[in-house]
C-alpha cells in the first residue's frame, strides 16, 4: 500500500489482492478508486475479454472478496460498474453492488476479430502488434475507448467526491 487509502487522501494507492490492482487516483475535484474484475476462465489463459460475457472463477470470486476486505470501511459517493456480469460481480462481493450503477461507458475494450485470442496468438500474423497503439479490427481504437470514458471521467471531476469504478484491465488503463 502506497499512501493512506482510507482517508482517499494519496497522492497514488495501489493494493494487491493475488495479484490483483486497486488503483486511488485523486483529481483537482475528485477521488476515484479503480478496481478491476477478478479471475475469469479466458484472463487465467490470456484471451482477449471484451463483450463476451464471462463469469468469474471460483478464484476470482475470492478475489473480489479479498478486494472488499481492503477497501472496508469506506464509503464512496458513487460506485459504477460495467455492464457485464464479472465486474458486477466482482463489486456486490467486494460489499458495493447495492447502491452500484451499471454503465456502458465502463464496458471492456471491443476487440473485435480478436476477441477471444490471445496477444501471442495475434502476434503470429501481427509481429508487431500492440493493443494501445494498433486498436482491433472490427473492434475499438485507444481513440474510441478515450471517447467513451472520458465523459465519465469529466463527470467524475465535475460532481467531486469519491468514486469507484469497477470495470476491466484494458478500460481502466
Amino acid at each position: 500500500l502506497l499512501g493512506d487509502l482510507g482517508s482517499l487522501q494519496p497522492s497514488r494507492a495501489i493494493l494487491g489482492a493475488a495479484g490483483r490492482r486497486i488503483c486511488a487516483v485523486p483529481t483537482n475535484e475528485a477521488t476515484v478508486v479503480l478496481l478491476r474484475h477478478g479471475e475469469t476462465e479466458w484472463s487465467l489463459n490470456g484471451r482477449h475479454t471484451g463483450l463476451s460475457d464471462i463469469d468469474l472463477t471460483e478464484n476470482g470470486r475470492n478475489e473480489a472478496r479479498e478486494a472488499g476486505k481492503r477497501l472496508a470501511g469506506i464509503k464512496f459517493d458513487h460506485v459504477l460498474t460495467s455492464p457485464l456480469k464479472r465486474a458486477r460481480e466482482t463489486c456486490e462481493l467486494a460489499g458495493y453492488g447495492a447502491g452500484a450503477q451499471t454503465t456502458d461507458e465502463l464496458t471492456e475494450w471491443n476487440y473485435g476479430e480478436y476477441e477471444g485470442i490471445t496477444t501471442v496468438e495475434i502476434q503470429q500474423s501481427r509481429p508487431d502488434w500492440w493493443l494501445f497503439s494498433d486498436g482491433c479490427p472490427g473492434g475499438e481504437s485507444a481513440g474510441d475507448v478515450g471517447n467513451r470514458v472520458d465523459p465519465l471521467i469529466e463527470r467524475a471531476r465535475e460532481a467531486g467526491g469519491s468514486w469507484l469504478f469497477v470495470a476491466h484491465g484494458h478500460v481502466l488503463r
